[in-house]
């Protein structure tokens, strides 16, 4: 047992020597929609802009609508497209465009703990990515999602207006043609902490804070992330 914590031990050593550690700071902003059909079928929509180090400008937007149908109150799948042009500014150079096209399907399933929402996203991605010195590629992600709602306010009966707590964790994975990103199947890491106010059973609005960890081939990243979303449902 000694050999192996000494094993593991030297091993993140040695990892953390070769690897360079790069911190970032940033600020996002989300709107999430859906809007039901019928019993069955709703529209999802999902926008975000995402700055660049240093809040110094919007580096990425995020276009993301999609259909869900439901199989019950508890599970829903989801289809849809993702338009993701990433906008970067060197010194010495023009600014440029690089853009994802992704298709994406999504299986979401949620329960209760106690007074808690929970819950579980497993969502893959085929992913249409444009390089600026290099071939146009196509890869496939995968992400697990987790989340936990916890009102702060006492309530009867369902939650529906009150200030709550949220935690959330998703972790990506690279399944096919990860050389062409990392080389490895782990991709990044995102961790979640906010605060909520429920204004009512169809308007959320959070503030938190992010922490993005993103293994690269030579680095891993760190994005501390201030994070304010809009989460309405009709």
């Amino acid at each position: 047992m000694k050999k192996l914590l000494l094993f593991l031990i030297l091993s993140l050593v040695t990892l953390c020597g070769f690897a360079q550690t790069v911190n970032q700071h940033a600020g996002w902003l989300m709107f999430l929609n859906s809007t039901k059909i019928n019993d069955k079928w709703s529209l999802h929509f999902d926008f975000q802009m995402q700055s660049a180090d240093n809040w110094e400008y919007v580096r990425r937007i995020l276009v993301r609508p999609g259909i869900t149908y439901s199989i019950n109150k508890n599970q829903r799948v989801t289809a849809g497209y993702l338009y993701n042009p990433t906008y970067s500014r060197v010194i010495g150079a023009s600014n440029s465009t690089l853009t994802e096209n992704t298709i994406w399907e999504q299986y979401l399933i949620t329960h209760k703990f106690q007074a808690a929402a929970v819950t579980h996203r497993f969502r893959l991605e085929q992913r249409f990515m444009e390089r600026s010195n290099a071939d146009d590629f196509f890869m496939q992600r995968f992400r697990y999602f987790f989340r936990v709602l916890q009102p702060l306010s006492k309530n009867k009966g369902a939650f529906n207006q009150g200030i709550y707590a949220a935690l959330q964790d998703e972790v990506f994975f690279n399944v096919q043609h990860k050389e062409q990103v990392n080389g490895r199947l782990f991709d990044q890491n995102r961790v979640f902490l906010a605060l909520g106010y429920r204004i009512s059973p169809k308007v959320d609005v959070e503030a938190g804070y992010l922490n993005q960890y993103i293994k690269g081939s030579s680095n891993v990243t760190y994005n501390h992330v201030a994070q304010l979303s809009i989460n309405t449902r009709f």
